[in-house]
């Protein structure tokens, strides 16, 4: 029976299989444990103004964020747990190499920063009436601290993959191994600060834009919505920081990608011949070839002549960069470099839909532009796709090494993985977070209709307790 199946269903390699298993199954966590990390400082905001000013408008919103907290967190605790046994069912070799280096801040992630969540988040659910309002805001921080570490400890891990040190190649029965020599140099290496302060803000991006959207379609059914422009106001405010903050820093994070990982820094810009760098601001294909082998020749490019070169050197447009061509190995440049594109494109799109929500919000007229409302409603989910494109060039681009210089991805998957094992494991990944997507979707959008409801039951003055509420005003 074995035989006949294998007629008629392609097994992938183990490595290859290996590869998009954690990859599909990181790109479904990374999402829910994004929208955990984003939601916090509005998880924050609300609780306090809520129990600082008793307004009820920051009640509803409190309510209804926590519970969309909630279920994030409930999604990411189940599509993460996998991950930890794939190390060792999948990646063995990387498992024993680096055991000393990652294994300390995965169970500080565990101890430290997933049980202060899940503990306090249970306070913010049910213990409104039951614990002190000094109490209930605390709990309000102490889950958004325990999101935030959580975010730390695990980028504590993926940057010294990037950029190892801190520790010393041993030989320990038969086989070379990291050993850990400076706890302080693994877990801050030079890539951690980029790293951690780039995604902070991609998933506050993230999750403004979601928060924006979801404020914009009650607002766009339902005007006298207060408690929604309340949220809007704020999810604009907030991009028009996060949204050119993550330009600038990402100007700077590049250069320093080029300096410690110039093989990654060539492909996102398909720069194969060693020499001078353009910066392609538009890439289009010229032909279908273009798609999977970008380059000069087969894009049609609105380029910027040695301003790559300027923006890698910090200021050198002659300075000379390496190309593709000098390396025996690259990464796959085609989903390099247009992630990259992807990211870089939609991270101007949300300056653009944040200066233009500030500019009605500076006009007083945020909650009246239809096409505006529009807008947010379609860019809310985009936020989460730069963030995946993002993760993308980060983690392919440092291929064919898991970790940077001392173990390549091939030498670290396991040599008793056969193709059947892991093609059918990864079909079953694959259908089971689907089911889980669509759980998350089925829930969210009930709580959409369900806050729809009594927003239509308000205006039909079926609510009497809304007819009380001010106007939202500059105090917001």
């Amino acid at each position: 029976m074995g035989v006949a199946l294998s007629s008629v269903v392609a097994f992938l390699p183990p490595e290859l299989g290996s590869r998009l298993q954690f990859g599909w199954t990181i790109s479904v966590h990374i999402l829910f444990a994004s929208l955990s990390i984003g939601l916090a400082p509005f998880i924050v905001y609300f609780t306090w103004k809520d129990v600082h000013q008793g307004d009820e408008r920051y009640a509803r919103l409190r309510e209804f964020w926590v519970s969309i907290f909630a279920i994030g967190f409930v999604m990411g605790t189940v599509t993460g747990i996998p991950m930890s046994f794939q190390f060792g069912t999948n990646f063995p070799v990387f498992s024993e190499v680096a055991g000393e280096l990652i294994g300390g801040p995965l169970a500080f992630e565990a101890k430290m920063a997933f049980f202060l969540e899940a503990v306090f988040l249970g306070v913010l659910l049910f213990g409104r009436e039951r614990v002190s309002d000094r109490t209930y805001v605390l709990s309000s921080v102490l889950v958004g601290i325990g999101a935030w570490l959580s975010g730390f400890w695990i980028l504590v891990v993926n940057a010294w993959m990037q950029t190892p040190q801190g520790f010393e190649l041993v030989e320990r029965n038969g086989r070379t191994i990291a050993q850990l020599t400076d706890p302080v140099a693994a877990f801050l290496t030079p890539r951690f600060p980029w790293m951690f302060t780039h995604m902070m803000n991609a998933a506050v991006i993230a999750v403004a834009l979601g928060v924006a959207g979801i404020s914009a379609y009650f607002l766009w059914t339902n005007r006298d919505a207060v408690e929604w422009a309340t949220a809007l106001r704020l999810a604009i405010v907030i991009l028009l920081i996060s949204a050119p903050f993550q330009a600038i820093h990402g100007d700077a994070y590049a250069r320093h990608v080029e300096n410690t990982q110039p093989q990654k820094f060539a492909a996102m810009e398909a720069h194969y011949d060693t020499g001078q760098a353009d910066l392609h601001l538009i890439a289009i294909p010229a032909n279908p070839d273009a798609l999977l082998d970008p380059r000069a020749e087969n894009l049609w490019t609105i380029s910027l002549p040695g301003v790559g070169s300027y923006l890698a050197s910090g200021g050198d447009a002659d300075a000379e960069i390496l190309g593709l061509n000098e390396y025996e190995e690259s990464p796959p440049v085609a989903l390099v470099f247009w992630a990259f594109r992807f990211m870089v494109g939609l991270g101007f799109l949300f300056i653009g839909l944040a200066l233009w929500g500030g500019t009605l919000l500076w006009r007083g007229s945020l909650t009246e532009s239809d096409r505006f409302l529009e807008a947010m409603m379609l860019a809310s989910p985009l936020g989460f796709v730069a963030m995946l494109t993002g993760w993308y060039v980060t983690e392919i681009g440092r291929q064919p090494w898991v970790i940077q210089g001392i173990l390549q991805t091939d030498e670290a998957v396991s040599t008793s993985l056969t193709s059947g094992e892991v093609t059918i494991t990864l079909v079953g990944f694959v259908v089971l977070y689907l089911a889980l997507i669509g759980a998350f979707v089925y829930v969210l959008a009930s709580l959409v209709e369900s806050e729809q409801s009594r927003l239509t039951d308000h205006e039909s003055g079926h609510d009497s307790v809304w007819e009380s509420l001010p106007v939202v005003g500059s105090d917001d």
